[in-house]
């Protein structure tokens, strides 16, 4: 007999450690984990923003475990956190990432202004540590039998940016931005390969979400896009979804594109 829908979605019994779990696209992750059952580590450089997130989350279903994902000690020592507190690890969500928003010198800058040291700050966070978590969680993943890896790459992981979207606001679209996210999306088919049969690896990549941008940006980017709005936290959620659990059973080395069809064109 086949399982139902509802049985294969559910996440009951499991659980999970979220890097970046305090942030936009955190939330939606954590909210999608526990509302399938799961128990979620949310980690996070600051320390009282993942105890207000455990917080926010169904009681008893989350724990805090403060994490500088910059270093290696401290990204290792989560993962071991983790599980010793949730008791197993059956699944790990990087969605921790240097955005266009971040205020690090020589970031959100124009190309000729951009730094390497920069842009080595943002490799390291955005994909050096997503390297680092799956090394230390594999053998975590592959005893829980059921492990599931997924990485939150990005639209610009993919293509290259459109500058005109961004003419007359203050935003800005990093180089490293892009060079991390493509990096996530071959990491990702790395990872599948070397950890199968016992560990399940997949990438999601989203496209612009709506967070109070300028109207003259959010107006070009929605003209652009085939469903002709931006993303919203919310949109992520089936895709967790689909990717953490049994619903992708046989699905491994993919990226799943959520962008409003941005890539399509």
């Amino acid at each position: 007999m086949m399982r139902s829908i509802a049985e294969l979605s559910r996440l009951d019994g499991r659980a999970a450690l979220v890097a970046g779990g305090a942030g936009h696209v955190g939330l939606a992750v954590c909210e999608a984990l526990t509302e399938l059952g799961a128990r979620v580590a949310v980690a996070d450089r600051d320390a009282a923003a993942c105890r207000r997130r455990a917080a926010e989350l169904p009681e008893g279903s989350a724990v805090a475990v403060p994490a500088d994902l910059s270093d290696e000690r401290s990204a290792r020592r989560a993962i071991r956190d983790a599980a010793r507190r949730l008791g197993g690890l059956d699944i790990l969500v990087h969605a921790a990432a240097f955005v266009g928003t971040t205020r690090v010198a020589g970031w959100a800058e124009p190309f000729r202004r951009q730094s390497a040291k920069a842009f080595d700050a943002a490799l390291r966070v955005n994909l050096t540590s997503a390297f680092v978590l799956a090394q230390e969680a594999a053998p975590l993943l592959a005893a829980s039998g059921r492990g599931s890896v997924i990485l939150f790459s990005s639209i610009y992981g993919l293509v290259g940016p459109d500058m005109s979207l961004y003419s007359g606001t203050r935003m800005a679209n990093p180089a490293g931005y892009g060079a991390s996210k493509g990096g996530l999306v071959q990491l990702t088919r790395h990872l599948a390969t070397v950890l199968a049969p016992r560990v399940r690896v997949n990438a999601i990549s989203p496209g612009g979400i709506e967070r109070g941008q300028p109207r003259r940006f959010q107006a070009r980017y929605r003209a652009r896009a085939p469903l002709r709005r931006m993303a919203r936290e919310e949109d992520l959620k089936g895709a967790v979804a689909y990717l953490a659990g049994d619903l992708s059973s046989y699905v491994t080395g993919h990226d799943l594109v959520v962008d409003g069809g941005w890539t399509a064109w």
